[in-house]
């Protein structure tokens, strides 16, 4: 299945490609190339296109974990049911304009080349939505192999890599020091100190107060780079901007900081860089 499977029309599998692609621009100080992948997530993503519907879909088999063969088994009914109620002709549709996009407008040859973990359970789970779309057409074969291999992932439990995880009580903090100096020399010239702060806080605060010092620091950035923009709107003679600016306001406004994850990150990350030029 791994060498046959078309993984760029796994929904799953490209969204997290795409996340990979603006983390590792942000970290290569290419902040305009990190930021056309967030567009296009935004626009591909959002609730009003199918692709946003079959990836809640995904997203749900993905992270789901049940106690008893009984529910998984239902949960595969209702997701069979919800996998057939999609405009499939839109949803093609869209996905052909996805991969364009990205191979058109992104300007990175190796975006379909990086590693994703638990390849082999993504292209399982793309492969049966598209078998139950097919109705009486699907390789019934096929079906009861890929619906078994899906309860037994849902049966398995999913554990969240943290810190603590690859903690080692052999390794001092004089180790830390050298690792943490080594990042800072690598990365000097392509991260500012707000956000080398913003990324040691996630880490750190997930695994040790559940987010809520993340969620703070994140909130006092939020704040200050709205008051940052609406003094650039004050003072700003160049109609290109004030064009502009009502949208980037909007838009940093309508975060939501409820849920912290990766892409978050990399929206403040880019929020960051565009205070500290605002303020420069």
């Amino acid at each position: 299945m791994k060498n046959s499977h078309n993984k760029k029309r796994n929904i799953g599998i490209i969204y997290e490609l795409l996340l990979r692609h603006v983390s590792d621009r942000l970290i290569e100080g290419r902040s305009e190339d990190a930021q056309t992948g967030l567009n296009i997530i935004e626009n591909y993503f959002n609730e009003n296109t199918e692709i946003y519907k079959e990836f809640r879909l995904f997203n749900a088999l993905v992270k789901s974990t049940v106690s008893a063969t009984s529910v998984a088994a239902a949960i595969l009914t209702e997701a069979k049911g919800a996998a057939r109620r999609c405009n499939f002709e839109k949803l093609d549709r869209e996905k052909s304009l996805l991969i364009r996009e990205i191979n058109h407008g992104l300007n990175d040859n190796g975006f379909y080349y990086r590693r994703i973990p638990d390849y082999t359970t993504y292209a399982t789970i793309q492969t049966l939505l598209n078998e139950w779309r097919r109705g009486d057409r699907s390789d019934l074969s096929k079906l009861v192999i890929y619906e078994s291999k899906v309860v037994e992932w849902l049966l398995k439990e999913k554990k969240e890599e943290s810190i603590d995880d690859h903690y080692d009580p052999n390794v001092d903090n004089l180790v830390v020091k050298i690792l943490t100096e080594k990042f800072n020399k690598k990365y000097i010239d392509r991260l500012n100190e707000e956000q080398k702060d913003i990324i040691k806080s996630y880490v750190f605060s997930m695994n040790s107060d559940g987010g809520r010092s993340i969620k703070s620091k994140l909130a006092l950035i939020k704040e200050n780079t709205i008051n940052q923009i609406d003094e650039l709107k004050r003072t700003a003679n160049s109609q290109v901007i004030l064009e502009k600016i009502d949208e980037v306001r909007c838009n940093i406004q309508g975060i939501d900081l409820e849920i912290i994850s990766d892409s978050t990150i990399s929206r403040f990350l880019l929020m960051s860089k565009l205070k500290s030029e605002l303020v420069e």
